[in-house]
Parts: C-alpha cells; structure tokens; sequence
C-alpha cells in the first residue's frame, strides 16, 4: 500500500527526518562552539578534516539512496518478497565500499593533507582527526543500509530515534573528551573524532536492535532472505552508483572550496567554517523533504500514478518553504547572535554575520527546486541526475577558482558561488524534467 501525498502524511513522513536533520545540525554547532574555544588552529582542521569525512560518507550514502529507491519501488508494485535480497546485496556491497573508503582515509589522506595544505600545524590535526574519525565508517554501513529500509517504507520515526541517541551521546562525549573532563585526559581534535565515532556506534547498534525485532522484519522474512544476488547488485549498481559518485562530488567539490580557502589565508578559511556551521540549519527541512520526494515519486511510479507527481512535488515545495522559515530565520534577522553561538572571536563576528545574511536567498532558491532534483532521483534515473551534477560542479568550480585563486576577491563576494550552484542545479534540473521523458524508467 503506497503513501497518501495529503499534507498530513506529507509531514507525518518528512518531520521524523526533518528533526533528525535539526539534531545533527546542532550537534555540529556544539562541536563547533567547544572546538573553537580550545583553539582556532583545531576549529579549522576538524572543519576541514570533517568535510573529507563527510565526502567519503556521502559515497555509502549514494548506495544507500539507491537501495532506498530500489526498496520503495518493491512496496508501490506490490514486491515486497524480493526485499530481502535487495537489503542483503546493500549490505555486503556497502562493506565492500566501506573497507575501500577506510583504507583511503587512514592511510593515504594524512600524506596528501600534509602535501597540498600551507599550514602544516592545520595539516598535523587534521591527520590526526581523519585517522580516528575514519573508524566510523564501518558503523556507517551498517546505519545506511537498515535506514535505507526504514525511509523506503515510509517509517521515518525509527531514524528520528536513532539520531536523538546519537547526537546526545555526542555532545555529551565531546564535551567529556576535547576538555578533558571527569577523570578523562584532554584530547582536542582527536577527543572531537572519537566523540562523533563512538556517537555513530551507539547510533548503529540502536538501528540494528530495532531491525531484528520489528515487525517488517518478521512479515518480509528479511534475514531468512538475506543473501548477496548478482540481480540485485547490477540493479542496485545501476541506481546506486550514480548517485554515490554525485554525491562525491558535490562534497568533494566543496572540500576543495575550502581547501582553496586555506591556501589564500587562515582568517578566511575560519570565518567560512563559522558558516558551514550554521549552514547546515538550512538544510534540516531541505534534506527531510529530499528523502520523502525519493519515497514518494518511487512508490507512485510503481504503482502506475505518475500523473499525481506534480501535486505531491508543489505541496513539498510549500511545506519546505515554510519549515525553511523556522529553521533558518535567524540567518536573515539575527546573524549576529547565530554567529557568536559558534565563534564568538570579535575578529571573525562582523565578516561571517554578514556573509550568512547575504546566502540567505540561495537557500531559498535550494528550497524550490531540491524537489526537482529529488523527483529524478526517485524515478530511478540516476545517471541522469549525475549528468546534472557533473555539469553543475563542473560551473561551481570554475566559478570558485575564479574568485578566489585567480582574482582574489574578498571572502564575501566568494560566497556568491552559492547562488550559481543552486541556480545551475536548478536550471538544468527544470530542463531535464520538461524535455526527457523520465517516467518510464524500469527499476
């Protein structure tokens, strides 16, 4: 039985989702504000350290998108008894990956950070925080793969759980391990990555109990058919790959935004981690909705009712606006205040309020077409949406070594590269609905 799209249902699938997202971001905010009060230097380099984590990450998270695709299609066209073999296959293919990822992280990247960084203490902690954070991955696969199951059933709730115990446990851990308090010894930047790992390792281990004991488990026979199928991996390869490979490069891309940012000087790279770290506030009813719209447009598509797509696409754009609104508004009418939360450094204060007030319209404009985007995503065209992301880093970038490599401009004007990325992403998006005929497409 597939999801009614009435605003009710529309909420009642995206908010779990949306809170997750509204605890992660300030989750990062904390560990932000602690790291920036024991050193600038250890504020930059888990900030840059964080973000080669996360581009790794975002590659099990195309799989696992996939497999949530893949999933949800079973549930609309009435197949739910080839689930299993689907969940098995993301497993074992998403360990393969997560074994590939760690030996990148831990032992090649330190080398490579230590090789193009201009400052080499910025070098050493970000090694040293890489190193430890890279154990999560092996967490991460796990969490991916059942969440993936979870969010393509529409039951978005047990992930809303999952990410209240990891992000408490986080704050608690890092408050505990970067300072060095209640007996335990004062770590900095490798108290942070060991905080946020054994955070995801609570996480994981609450996702995994809760499997082996739900109800879906037991109705789809999901361990007895547990099994690793060639089938299942070429069509999860096929709907899975394009998105891990956009993904990657959509982080990677930004990674390297700020790794230009550090080779032109410290006080911008430090005023433009200050706004990642709100940023992400922004995201938190963008990326809730993102992964309703995969579930949605996937199950009405299997289920033959592509000609409702348009109304369950408009109301998603209003919900997001709206929600965009709460989350979000203290960027537009108190930056100040948001800023200081994270760095309350005077020399920083002044340059990042004004940069967050002045990304505020970009993210308006994510809001409106992040639907878009999603909608391909969810029809399973996957290699298209990569196409379009190709061509939109391949924009962003030119745009970012334009500004600050070749012209040098100030960190403000740097920042406008956010409103050609999501106007590029947009564009082509809008283009490539109107024109393709994307409905059709067999998962």
């Amino acid at each position: 039985m597939i999801l009614d799209y009435s605003y009710k249902q529309l909420l009642k699938v995206a908010v779990p989702m949306m809170i997750s997202g509204f605890i992660q971001s300030i989750v990062m905010i904390t560990d932000s504000a602690f790291i920036s009060r024991y050193s600038t230097d250890a504020f930059d380099a888990v900030g840059n350290g964080g973000l080669l984590y996360i581009t790794m990450y975002m590659c099990l998270m195309g799989m696992g998108d996939g497999a949530q695709i893949i999933i949800a299609r079973r549930f609309g066209s009435n197949q739910a008894s080839r689930i299993g073999r689907i969940f098995g296959t993301s497993a074992i293919t998403n360990l393969i990956l997560a074994i590939l990822l760690f030996v990148l992280l831990y032992f090649v990247m330190p080398a490579q950070i230590m090789a193009y960084s201009k400052y080499d203490t910025l070098a050493t902690l970000q090694g040293q925080f890489i190193q430890i954070r890279s154990f999560a991955l092996f967490f991460a696969f796990i969490t991916i793969t059942i969440q993936a199951f979870f969010l393509a059933k529409g039951k978005t709730w047990v992930v809303l759980i999952a990410a209240i115990i990891t992000a408490s446990s986080n704050v608690l851990m890092d408050y505990v391990l970067i300072f060095g308090e209640y007996g335990f010894p004062k770590m900095g930047v490798e108290g942070a990555a060991l905080a946020s790992t054994l955070a995801d390792g609570l996480g994981m281990l609450f996702l995994l109990i809760f499997l082996l004991v739900s109800e879906e488990a037991r109705n789809l026979k999901l361990f007895r058919n547990f099994s690793f199928n060639a089938r299942s991996m070429r069509e999860l390869l096929k709907v899975g790959s394009p998105l891990m490979l956009q993904g990657f490069l959509a982080l990677a891309t930004w990674t390297v935004f700020f790794i230009w940012l550090e080779r032109k000087g410290q006080f911008d790279l430090t005023v433009s981690q200050t706004i990642r770290s709100i940023y992400f506030l922004a995201f938190v009813p963008i990326w809730g909705f993102a992964a309703a719209t995969k579930t949605y447009v996937s199950q009405y598509l299997g289920a033959e009712r592509s000609e409702e797509i348009p109304i369950i696409q408009r109301r998603i754009q209003l919900l997001t606006i709206c929600l965009l609104f709460v989350s979000f508004h203290g960027a537009l009418f108190y930056p100040k205040t948001l800023v200081s939360l994270i760095n309350p450094n005077e020399l920083y204060l002044e340059k990042s309020a004004e940069i967050l007030q002045f990304i505020v319209g970009s993210i308006v404009i994510f809001a409106c077409i992040s639907v878009y985007l999603q909608t391909i995503h969810g029809s399973g065209n996957t290699l298209h949406s990569m196409l379009i992301e190709l061509a939109t880093v391949f924009i962003y970038s030119f745009a970012c070594y334009a500004l600050i490599v070749a012209w040098e401009v100030d960190v403000f004007w740097i920042w406008s590269v956010e409103y050609i990325y999501f106007i590029s992403l947009g564009g082509l998006s809008i283009l490539y609905l109107k024109t393709v005929d994307w409905k059709n497409k067999k998962v």
